[in-house]
């Protein structure tokens, strides 16, 4: 599939960045929605949201960078590059939290409100984002006979941004629907968010061949058993907390 999704004055625009900006606008139109149902401000989602997209945009890319410096040491020209993919969620997530925890510290917000208010929202994005991956033949997995393997370089293998994608939708539709169906306390949805999003990752991290490494270890999987640890953390202490 040719990445180019159409030029404007002769500038290509990629489907990676048309799919991403889709995954964008239609996180923030659920996250106003859900705003609005639970009477949260829908100015102050916007104002965090006009921080934190361009923060997680430079936290996936830094984490990115950071983690293939052996090559982008030689070609510091190409750091800046997002065009044809190198967007790390985890980087994403980082930069996010640190900004909503700024953020409403300066507003007087309670911060777990406002992340369970946006964090499904993130998980819809990212299942929409991962097309990108799939445009660019990049993210996928080893080799395969399963009858929804594609191929890539001749060789059928793992979509593993499909698999990946699905998990996201999943847990978008089941973080909605736990949040208008019981009762919650703030910091639940974003410790559910953490708990299955990070476990459906971590089995997937083991199929992909491009994931990044550190000390011979998978980098998302780490980051993702520390998640799952976080996450449990913070549904026991918000229970207790409101119990």
């Amino acid at each position: 599939m040719d990445p180019v999704a159409f030029r404007i004055f002769g500038i290509d625009i990629m489907w990676y960045g048309v799919l991403i900006s889709l995954g964008v606008l239609l996180g923030v139109f659920f996250a106003l929605r859900e705003a609005k149902r639970t009477g949260f401000k829908g100015d102050d989602v916007l104002d965090f949201l006009l921080m934190a997209i361009p923060a997680a945009i430079v936290g996936a890319r830094a984490y990115y960078v950071i983690f293939t410096w052996d090559y982008y040491n030689g070609n510091i020209s190409e750091i800046i590059n997002i065009r044809n993919g190198g967007l790390a969620i985890h980087g994403a997530l980082i930069a996010g939290v640190i900004t909503g925890i700024l953020f409403c510290k300066k507003r007087k917000i309670n911060v777990l409100e406002l992340l369970d208010i946006l964090i499904p929202s993130v998980a819809l994005g990212q299942a929409i984002g991962r097309w990108g991956n799939f445009v660019n033949q990049e993210a996928h997995g080893g080799p395969t006979d399963l009858p929804w393997g594609i191929v890539v370089n001749g060789q059928k293998v793992h979509p593993t941004f499909l698999y990946e994608s699905i998990i996201n939708f999943a847990v978008f539709i089941f973080l909605t629907w736990f949040a208008r169906k019981k009762k919650t306390t703030h910091g639940q949805i974003l410790a559910l968010y953490l708990i299955l999003y990070s476990a459906g990752r971590f089995f997937i991290e083991g199929l992909r061949t491009d994931s990044l490494m550190f000390l011979n270890m998978r980098i998302a999987q780490l980051i993702s058993l520390a998640m799952i640890l976080s996450g449990t953390a913070l549904w026991y202490i918000v229970k207790k907390k409101n119990s």
